[in-house]
């Protein structure tokens, strides 16, 4: 395997960056928002299910304490 040159890998990298298609600033804070309400959406879901799993395993359980 032939080795780069770190002059000529660092050119590469330089020319391949220069492809990418980078969001706005628009779509990075709208982005951002819509994995916050997502994280949120499913910290509320999981809470609500635990809650709803604690009551029923203590309606089930409970009284063999």
């Amino acid at each position: 395997m032939a080795r780069t040159n770190p002059f000529t890998f660092i050119q590469q990298v330089r020319a391949e960056t220069a492809k990418v298609t980078w969001p706005s600033r628009r779509e990075t804070l709208i982005s951002t928002i819509m994995v916050l309400i997502m994280v949120v959406i499913a910290a509320l879901f999981f809470f609500t299910v635990d809650q709803i799993y604690s009551w029923v395993f203590d309606l089930i359980f409970g009284p063999a304490r």
